[in-house]
Protein backbone atom coordinates (compact mmCIF):
# COMPACT_ATOMS: atom_id res chain seq x y z
CA UNK A 1 0.00 0.00 0.00
CA UNK A 2 2.75 2.35 0.73
CA UNK A 3 4.65 1.56 -2.65
CA UNK A 4 1.14 2.45 -4.30
CA UNK A 5 0.60 6.03 -2.72
CA UNK A 6 4.06 7.48 -4.20
CA UNK A 7 2.45 6.07 -7.88
CA UNK A 8 -1.16 7.57 -7.27
CA UNK A 9 -0.05 11.14 -6.10
CA UNK A 10 2.94 11.36 -9.38
CA UNK A 11 -0.34 10.59 -11.67
CA UNK A 12 -2.74 12.85 -9.84
CA UNK A 13 -0.08 15.61 -10.14
CA UNK A 14 0.25 14.75 -14.08
CA UNK A 15 -3.17 14.03 -14.74
CA UNK A 16 -4.87 17.20 -12.92
CA UNK A 17 -2.97 19.96 -14.79
CA UNK A 18 -4.52 19.00 -18.04
CA UNK A 19 -7.81 17.80 -17.25
CA UNK A 20 -8.53 21.22 -14.78
CA UNK A 21 -7.15 23.74 -17.65
CA UNK A 22 -9.55 25.58 -19.02
CA UNK A 23 -7.94 29.34 -21.25
CA UNK A 24 -8.70 32.38 -19.95
CA UNK A 25 -10.07 34.71 -22.06
CA UNK A 26 -10.26 38.62 -21.12
CA UNK A 27 -12.87 40.70 -23.48
CA UNK A 28 -9.79 42.14 -25.08
CA UNK A 29 -8.11 38.75 -25.90
CA UNK A 30 -11.56 37.96 -27.43
CA UNK A 31 -11.68 41.16 -29.87
CA UNK A 32 -7.98 40.34 -31.05
CA UNK A 33 -9.14 36.56 -32.08
CA UNK A 34 -12.46 37.62 -33.47
CA UNK A 35 -10.86 39.81 -35.72
CA UNK A 36 -8.46 37.52 -36.57
CA UNK A 37 -10.80 34.38 -37.16
CA UNK A 38 -14.26 36.01 -37.97
CA UNK A 39 -15.27 34.88 -41.95
CA UNK A 40 -17.53 37.83 -41.53
CA UNK A 41 -14.54 40.09 -41.57
CA UNK A 42 -12.61 38.33 -43.94
CA UNK A 43 -15.23 38.56 -46.29
CA UNK A 44 -15.28 42.40 -45.88
CA UNK A 45 -11.36 42.22 -46.56
CA UNK A 46 -11.81 40.19 -49.98
CA UNK A 47 -13.86 43.84 -50.99
CA UNK A 48 -10.67 45.45 -50.55
CA UNK A 49 -8.91 42.91 -52.68
CA UNK A 50 -11.70 43.48 -55.81
CA UNK A 51 -11.59 46.97 -55.24
CA UNK A 52 -7.75 46.76 -55.57
CA UNK A 53 -8.51 44.28 -58.97
CA UNK A 54 -10.81 46.82 -60.64
CA UNK A 55 -8.64 49.65 -59.91
CA UNK A 56 -5.64 47.14 -62.19
CA UNK A 57 -8.46 46.45 -64.73
CA UNK A 58 -9.18 50.26 -64.73
CA UNK A 59 -5.28 50.84 -64.91
CA UNK A 60 -4.96 48.78 -68.18
CA UNK A 61 -7.62 50.58 -70.06
CA UNK A 62 -4.84 53.21 -70.87
CA UNK A 63 -2.08 50.80 -72.47
CA UNK A 64 -2.54 49.59 -75.44
CA UNK A 65 -3.38 46.10 -76.84
CA UNK A 66 -0.63 44.07 -78.44
CA UNK A 67 -1.78 40.72 -79.97
CA UNK A 68 -0.56 38.59 -82.45
CA UNK A 69 -2.17 36.08 -85.00
CA UNK A 70 -1.60 33.46 -87.21
CA UNK A 71 -3.53 31.56 -90.12
CA UNK A 72 -2.88 28.40 -92.38
CA UNK A 73 -5.05 27.41 -95.57
CA UNK A 74 -4.41 23.89 -97.22
CA UNK A 75 -5.97 23.77 -100.78
CA UNK A 76 -6.73 20.43 -102.36
CA UNK A 77 -4.51 21.03 -104.88
CA UNK A 78 -2.59 24.13 -106.80
CA UNK A 79 -3.82 25.69 -109.87
CA UNK A 80 -1.36 27.51 -112.34
CA UNK A 81 -0.83 29.14 -115.19
CA UNK A 82 2.02 29.70 -117.44
CA UNK A 83 3.24 32.62 -115.68
CA UNK A 84 1.04 33.25 -112.29
CA UNK A 85 -0.32 30.91 -109.24
CA UNK A 86 -3.23 31.17 -109.34
CA UNK A 87 -4.16 29.29 -106.30
CA UNK A 88 -1.52 27.92 -103.97
CA UNK A 89 -1.07 24.29 -102.03
CA UNK A 90 -0.84 25.93 -98.97
CA UNK A 91 -0.66 29.50 -97.54
CA UNK A 92 0.07 30.83 -93.84
CA UNK A 93 0.06 34.38 -92.54
CA UNK A 94 0.59 35.66 -89.19
CA UNK A 95 1.80 39.01 -87.76
CA UNK A 96 1.65 41.86 -84.63
CA UNK A 97 -0.94 44.38 -83.94
CA UNK A 98 -0.93 46.72 -81.62
CA UNK A 99 -4.14 48.41 -80.78
CA UNK A 100 -5.06 51.48 -78.49
CA UNK A 101 -8.55 53.15 -78.16
CA UNK A 102 -8.98 56.14 -76.16
CA UNK A 103 -11.73 58.58 -75.29
CA UNK A 104 -11.34 62.43 -75.97
CA UNK A 105 -13.49 63.24 -72.58
CA UNK A 106 -10.81 61.29 -70.55
CA UNK A 107 -12.96 59.07 -68.85
CA UNK A 108 -11.10 56.14 -69.01
CA UNK A 109 -8.53 58.69 -66.56
CA UNK A 110 -12.22 59.33 -64.20
CA UNK A 111 -12.59 55.44 -64.37
CA UNK A 112 -8.95 55.17 -62.31
CA UNK A 113 -10.02 58.14 -59.90
CA UNK A 114 -13.14 55.95 -59.66
CA UNK A 115 -11.68 52.81 -58.62
CA UNK A 116 -8.75 54.07 -56.14
CA UNK A 117 -12.04 55.93 -54.53
CA UNK A 118 -13.46 52.38 -54.48
CA UNK A 119 -10.22 51.17 -52.19
CA UNK A 120 -10.50 54.01 -50.17
CA UNK A 121 -14.03 53.52 -49.54
CA UNK A 122 -13.98 49.54 -49.23
CA UNK A 123 -11.13 50.23 -46.27
CA UNK A 124 -13.82 52.02 -44.77
CA UNK A 125 -16.32 49.76 -44.76
CA UNK A 126 -13.81 47.14 -43.69
CA UNK A 127 -13.69 49.59 -39.87
CA UNK A 128 -17.40 49.43 -39.92
CA UNK A 129 -17.61 45.77 -40.10
CA UNK A 130 -15.19 45.76 -37.71
CA UNK A 131 -16.55 47.80 -34.87
CA UNK A 132 -20.22 45.84 -35.92
CA UNK A 133 -18.62 42.32 -35.02
CA UNK A 134 -16.52 43.73 -31.66
CA UNK A 135 -19.99 44.73 -30.51
CA UNK A 136 -21.26 41.28 -31.34
CA UNK A 137 -18.90 39.89 -29.53
CA UNK A 138 -18.71 42.05 -26.50
CA UNK A 139 -23.10 41.86 -26.17
CA UNK A 140 -21.99 37.64 -25.81
CA UNK A 141 -19.18 38.31 -23.88
CA UNK A 142 -21.35 40.08 -21.20
CA UNK A 143 -24.36 37.66 -21.67
CA UNK A 144 -22.22 34.69 -20.96
CA UNK A 145 -20.74 36.94 -17.27
CA UNK A 146 -24.68 37.35 -16.95
CA UNK A 147 -25.17 33.68 -17.20
CA UNK A 148 -22.39 32.76 -15.29
CA UNK A 149 -23.40 35.14 -12.27
CA UNK A 150 -27.39 33.89 -12.63
CA UNK A 151 -25.82 30.43 -12.21
CA UNK A 152 -24.09 31.36 -8.73
CA UNK A 153 -27.41 33.29 -7.80
CA UNK A 154 -29.14 30.20 -8.03
CA UNK A 155 -26.69 28.20 -6.51
CA UNK A 156 -26.44 30.24 -3.47
CA UNK A 157 -30.17 29.92 -3.48
CA UNK A 158 -30.60 26.18 -3.58
CA UNK A 159 -28.43 26.29 -0.43
CA UNK A 160 -30.03 29.06 1.27
CA UNK A 161 -33.78 27.12 1.02
CA UNK A 162 -31.62 23.26 1.47
CA UNK A 163 -30.84 25.21 4.98
CA UNK A 164 -34.31 26.17 5.44
CA UNK A 165 -35.81 22.91 4.47
CA UNK A 166 -33.32 21.18 7.16
CA UNK A 167 -34.52 23.90 9.51
CA UNK A 168 -38.05 23.04 8.87
CA UNK A 169 -37.27 19.19 9.45
CA UNK A 170 -35.85 20.17 12.64
CA UNK A 171 -39.04 22.52 14.35
CA UNK A 172 -41.35 19.89 12.44
CA UNK A 173 -39.91 17.07 14.75
CA UNK A 174 -40.11 18.84 18.07
CA UNK A 175 -43.59 19.82 16.82
CA UNK A 176 -43.55 23.61 16.65
CA UNK A 177 -44.50 23.65 13.00
CA UNK A 178 -47.13 21.87 10.44
CA UNK A 179 -46.33 19.52 8.18
CA UNK A 180 -47.52 21.60 5.72
CA UNK A 181 -44.81 24.20 6.43
CA UNK A 182 -42.11 21.29 5.49
CA UNK A 183 -43.85 20.58 2.11
CA UNK A 184 -44.08 24.18 1.24
CA UNK A 185 -40.06 24.05 2.47
CA UNK A 186 -39.57 21.04 -0.16
CA UNK A 187 -41.68 22.65 -3.28
CA UNK A 188 -39.54 26.25 -2.79
CA UNK A 189 -35.97 23.98 -2.69
CA UNK A 190 -37.53 22.12 -5.60
CA UNK A 191 -38.21 24.89 -7.71
CA UNK A 192 -34.68 26.65 -7.07
CA UNK A 193 -33.43 23.18 -8.27
CA UNK A 194 -35.33 23.63 -11.51
CA UNK A 195 -33.90 27.21 -11.70
CA UNK A 196 -30.57 25.70 -11.33
CA UNK A 197 -30.57 23.42 -14.07
CA UNK A 198 -31.90 26.04 -16.37
CA UNK A 199 -29.09 28.46 -15.11
CA UNK A 200 -26.59 25.78 -15.82
CA UNK A 201 -27.80 25.05 -19.39
CA UNK A 202 -27.85 29.18 -20.43
CA UNK A 203 -24.48 29.57 -19.02
CA UNK A 204 -23.58 26.38 -21.60
CA UNK A 205 -25.38 28.02 -24.71
CA UNK A 206 -24.19 31.91 -23.98
CA UNK A 207 -20.34 30.36 -23.90
CA UNK A 208 -21.06 28.80 -27.60
CA UNK A 209 -22.64 31.34 -28.93
CA UNK A 210 -19.82 33.49 -27.76
CA UNK A 211 -16.92 30.91 -28.82
CA UNK A 212 -19.35 30.90 -32.49
CA UNK A 213 -18.68 34.72 -32.59
CA UNK A 214 -14.91 34.74 -31.33
CA UNK A 215 -14.09 31.92 -33.15
CA UNK A 216 -12.47 29.88 -30.23
CA UNK A 217 -12.77 26.04 -29.24
CA UNK A 218 -12.89 24.40 -26.49
CA UNK A 219 -13.54 24.70 -22.46
CA UNK A 220 -13.18 28.21 -21.18
CA UNK A 221 -13.36 30.61 -19.34
CA UNK A 222 -13.45 34.72 -18.61
CA UNK A 223 -11.72 37.57 -17.26
CA UNK A 224 -13.86 40.95 -16.21
CA UNK A 225 -12.25 44.18 -16.35
CA UNK A 226 -10.93 45.43 -13.14
CA UNK A 227 -13.21 47.87 -11.60
CA UNK A 228 -10.78 51.04 -11.67
CA UNK A 229 -10.90 50.64 -15.23
CA UNK A 230 -14.60 50.48 -15.73
CA UNK A 231 -14.95 53.24 -13.25
CA UNK A 232 -12.00 55.46 -15.72
CA UNK A 233 -13.99 54.96 -18.73
CA UNK A 234 -17.42 56.21 -16.74
CA UNK A 235 -15.88 59.00 -15.66
CA UNK A 236 -14.30 59.72 -20.11
CA UNK A 237 -17.95 60.06 -20.56
CA UNK A 238 -19.32 62.34 -17.86
CA UNK A 239 -16.85 64.71 -18.77
CA UNK A 240 -18.10 64.80 -21.86
CA UNK A 241 -21.00 67.08 -23.24
CA UNK A 242 -23.93 64.86 -25.58
CA UNK A 243 -22.94 67.50 -28.23
CA UNK A 244 -19.28 66.82 -28.11
CA UNK A 245 -20.05 63.34 -28.62
CA UNK A 246 -22.20 63.72 -31.78
CA UNK A 247 -19.56 66.05 -33.05
CA UNK A 248 -17.05 63.21 -32.51
CA UNK A 249 -19.22 60.61 -33.68
CA UNK A 250 -20.07 63.03 -36.89
CA UNK A 251 -15.96 62.75 -38.08
CA UNK A 252 -15.35 59.24 -36.86
CA UNK A 253 -18.20 57.34 -37.61
CA UNK A 254 -16.99 55.15 -40.37
CA UNK A 255 -20.69 54.67 -42.21
CA UNK A 256 -20.46 58.80 -42.36
CA UNK A 257 -16.81 58.63 -44.18
CA UNK A 258 -18.50 55.86 -46.48
CA UNK A 259 -20.91 57.09 -47.44
CA UNK A 260 -19.68 60.70 -48.33
CA UNK A 261 -17.27 59.09 -50.51
CA UNK A 262 -20.46 57.14 -51.98
CA UNK A 263 -21.30 60.36 -52.63
CA UNK A 264 -18.03 61.48 -54.44
CA UNK A 265 -17.94 58.69 -56.47
CA UNK A 266 -21.71 58.86 -57.94
CA UNK A 267 -20.28 62.51 -58.64
CA UNK A 268 -17.36 61.10 -60.80
CA UNK A 269 -19.77 58.71 -62.47
CA UNK A 270 -21.88 61.23 -63.98
CA UNK A 271 -18.70 62.51 -65.42
CA UNK A 272 -17.63 59.51 -66.49
CA UNK A 273 -21.01 58.78 -68.07
CA UNK A 274 -21.26 62.28 -69.99
CA UNK A 275 -17.87 61.12 -71.39
CA UNK A 276 -19.73 59.30 -73.89
CA UNK A 277 -20.86 62.47 -75.52
CA UNK A 278 -17.40 62.84 -76.74
CA UNK A 279 -15.80 61.00 -79.87
CA UNK A 280 -13.38 57.89 -79.33
CA UNK A 281 -9.82 57.77 -80.94
CA UNK A 282 -9.11 54.45 -81.93
CA UNK A 283 -5.01 54.10 -83.00
CA UNK A 284 -3.60 50.77 -84.72
CA UNK A 285 -0.40 49.43 -85.87
CA UNK A 286 -0.02 46.43 -88.05
CA UNK A 287 2.91 44.26 -88.97
CA UNK A 288 1.64 40.98 -91.81
CA UNK A 289 4.03 37.93 -93.03
CA UNK A 290 2.07 35.87 -96.01
CA UNK A 291 3.79 32.83 -97.22
CA UNK A 292 2.60 30.46 -100.01
CA UNK A 293 3.45 27.73 -101.58
CA UNK A 294 4.33 27.48 -104.69
CA UNK A 295 4.84 31.75 -104.22
CA UNK A 296 3.37 33.91 -106.65
CA UNK A 297 5.60 36.23 -108.29
CA UNK A 298 3.66 39.44 -107.53
CA UNK A 299 2.79 38.13 -103.83
CA UNK A 300 3.16 40.96 -101.24
CA UNK A 301 5.23 38.85 -98.59
CA UNK A 302 5.24 41.47 -95.93
CA UNK A 303 3.26 44.45 -94.82
CA UNK A 304 3.60 47.20 -92.36
CA UNK A 305 0.59 49.46 -92.42
CA UNK A 306 -0.93 51.90 -89.39
CA UNK A 307 -4.46 54.06 -89.04
CA UNK A 308 -6.04 56.28 -86.74
CA UNK A 309 -10.14 56.05 -86.50
CA UNK A 310 -12.40 58.84 -84.64
CA UNK A 311 -15.50 57.15 -83.76
CA UNK A 312 -18.77 59.09 -82.88
CA UNK A 313 -22.46 57.36 -82.65
CA UNK A 314 -24.91 60.51 -83.60
CA UNK A 315 -27.78 58.27 -82.52
CA UNK A 316 -28.40 55.57 -79.79
CA UNK A 317 -31.91 55.57 -79.47
CA UNK A 318 -31.42 57.77 -76.00
CA UNK A 319 -29.20 55.02 -74.42
CA UNK A 320 -26.34 57.80 -73.12
CA UNK A 321 -29.04 60.27 -72.33
CA UNK A 322 -30.94 57.69 -70.23
CA UNK A 323 -27.29 56.18 -68.68
CA UNK A 324 -26.61 59.86 -67.82
CA UNK A 325 -30.20 60.50 -65.78
CA UNK A 326 -29.56 57.91 -64.16
CA UNK A 327 -26.12 58.54 -62.67
CA UNK A 328 -27.44 62.39 -61.67
CA UNK A 329 -30.65 59.59 -59.79
CA UNK A 330 -27.53 57.72 -57.74
CA UNK A 331 -25.86 60.81 -56.66
CA UNK A 332 -28.97 62.26 -55.38
CA UNK A 333 -29.53 58.89 -53.89
CA UNK A 334 -25.95 59.07 -52.38
CA UNK A 335 -26.94 63.04 -51.35
CA UNK A 336 -29.91 61.79 -49.71
CA UNK A 337 -28.74 58.41 -47.87
CA UNK A 338 -25.53 61.19 -46.22
CA UNK A 339 -28.40 63.16 -44.81
CA UNK A 340 -30.47 60.25 -43.31
CA UNK A 341 -27.42 59.15 -42.10
CA UNK A 342 -26.42 62.16 -40.34
CA UNK A 343 -30.21 62.10 -38.56
CA UNK A 344 -29.92 58.23 -37.39
CA UNK A 345 -26.50 58.74 -36.20
CA UNK A 346 -27.52 62.02 -34.09
CA UNK A 347 -30.52 59.59 -32.51
CA UNK A 348 -28.26 56.83 -32.02
CA UNK A 349 -25.53 58.94 -29.98
CA UNK A 350 -28.15 60.27 -28.33
CA UNK A 351 -30.29 57.03 -27.30
CA UNK A 352 -26.28 55.65 -26.57
CA UNK A 353 -25.90 58.18 -23.90
CA UNK A 354 -29.13 58.22 -22.17
CA UNK A 355 -29.10 54.78 -21.55
CA UNK A 356 -26.06 54.83 -20.19
CA UNK A 357 -26.93 57.43 -17.81
CA UNK A 358 -30.19 55.42 -17.34
CA UNK A 359 -27.81 52.66 -16.47
CA UNK A 360 -25.43 54.25 -14.09
CA UNK A 361 -27.91 55.99 -12.01
CA UNK A 362 -29.52 52.57 -11.23
CA UNK A 363 -26.84 50.77 -10.67
CA UNK A 364 -26.05 52.39 -7.22
CA UNK A 365 -29.63 52.07 -6.36
CA UNK A 366 -29.29 48.35 -7.45
CA UNK A 367 -26.41 48.22 -4.97
CA UNK A 368 -28.10 49.30 -1.92
CA UNK A 369 -31.67 47.20 -2.43
CA UNK A 370 -29.03 44.07 -2.57
CA UNK A 371 -27.19 44.83 0.46
CA UNK A 372 -30.72 45.57 2.37
CA UNK A 373 -32.10 42.10 1.04
CA UNK A 374 -29.38 40.35 2.01
CA UNK A 375 -29.43 41.80 5.70
CA UNK A 376 -33.59 41.08 5.86
CA UNK A 377 -33.17 37.59 4.31
CA UNK A 378 -30.65 36.89 7.38
CA UNK A 379 -32.60 38.78 9.78
CA UNK A 380 -35.47 37.14 8.39
CA UNK A 381 -33.96 32.89 8.36
CA UNK A 382 -32.83 33.69 12.44
CA UNK A 383 -36.49 34.24 13.08
CA UNK A 384 -37.74 31.23 11.70
CA UNK A 385 -35.22 29.62 13.64
CA UNK A 386 -36.64 30.66 16.66
CA UNK A 387 -40.07 30.55 15.86
CA UNK A 388 -40.30 34.19 15.20
CA UNK A 389 -40.73 34.21 11.45
CA UNK A 390 -43.38 31.91 9.39
CA UNK A 391 -42.51 30.04 5.97
CA UNK A 392 -44.39 33.26 4.20
CA UNK A 393 -41.84 35.24 5.71
CA UNK A 394 -38.73 33.22 4.28
CA UNK A 395 -39.99 32.65 0.97
CA UNK A 396 -40.56 36.31 0.23
CA UNK A 397 -37.30 37.50 1.52
CA UNK A 398 -35.06 34.77 -0.67
CA UNK A 399 -37.36 35.83 -3.32
CA UNK A 400 -36.35 39.33 -2.82
CA UNK A 401 -32.71 38.71 -2.47
CA UNK A 402 -32.70 36.18 -5.79
CA UNK A 403 -34.07 39.11 -7.77
CA UNK A 404 -32.07 42.01 -6.51
CA UNK A 405 -29.14 39.83 -7.09
CA UNK A 406 -29.98 39.51 -10.24
CA UNK A 407 -30.87 42.94 -11.20
CA UNK A 408 -27.76 43.82 -9.49
CA UNK A 409 -25.45 41.88 -11.60
CA UNK A 410 -27.71 42.17 -14.79
CA UNK A 411 -26.96 46.21 -14.05
CA UNK A 412 -23.65 45.94 -13.39
CA UNK A 413 -22.79 44.19 -16.97
CA UNK A 414 -25.34 46.17 -18.69
CA UNK A 415 -23.43 49.43 -17.59
CA UNK A 416 -19.85 47.96 -18.58
CA UNK A 417 -21.94 46.96 -22.44
CA UNK A 418 -23.23 50.35 -22.67
CA UNK A 419 -19.85 52.34 -21.98
CA UNK A 420 -19.33 50.15 -25.04
CA UNK A 421 -22.67 51.06 -27.11
CA UNK A 422 -21.61 54.66 -26.37
CA UNK A 423 -18.02 54.08 -28.09
CA UNK A 424 -19.26 52.32 -31.37
CA UNK A 425 -22.08 54.75 -31.30
CA UNK A 426 -19.28 57.79 -31.64
CA UNK A 427 -16.87 55.84 -33.98
CA UNK A 428 -14.61 55.23 -31.51
CA UNK A 429 -15.26 51.51 -30.58
CA UNK A 430 -12.20 50.11 -32.66
CA UNK A 431 -9.64 53.25 -32.07
CA UNK A 432 -10.06 52.38 -27.87
CA UNK A 433 -10.58 48.59 -28.41
CA UNK A 434 -6.86 49.04 -28.87
CA UNK A 435 -6.88 46.24 -31.53
CA UNK A 436 -7.31 47.89 -34.90
CA UNK A 437 -5.41 45.66 -37.40
CA UNK A 438 -4.23 46.59 -40.81
CA UNK A 439 -6.08 45.15 -43.81
CA UNK A 440 -4.48 42.33 -45.25
CA UNK A 441 -2.76 42.89 -48.20
CA UNK A 442 -2.46 40.56 -51.02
Amino acid sequence: MKRRLPSAILFMLLIIPYSSYAEEYSLDDLYKIALQRSETIKISEEDIYISEREKDRAMAALFPKLSAFANYTEYPSEKTTDLFVIQPNNSTSWGLRLDQSLSTSGKELTALGIAKESIVKSRVDLESVKEGYLLNVASSYYDVLKAKKALDIAKASEERLTKYRNAAQTRLRVGEITKTVLLRAEAELSGAQSELIRAENNLKLAKAVLARKAGISGDYDLKEDQPSAVSGQQSAVLTTTLDDLKQTAFSERSEIRSVELQKKIAGEQIKYTKGSYWPDVSVEGVYVRNESHPSAAFTNNESIFGGIKLNYPFFEGGLRRAEVKEAEARFRQADYRLADLYKSVNIEVENAYLNFLTVSGTLEKLQAEAAYAADNYNAVSKQFEFGLANSLDVMDANTLLVTSERQLANAKYDHQFAILQLKRATGTLLKTAGSSQQTSSR
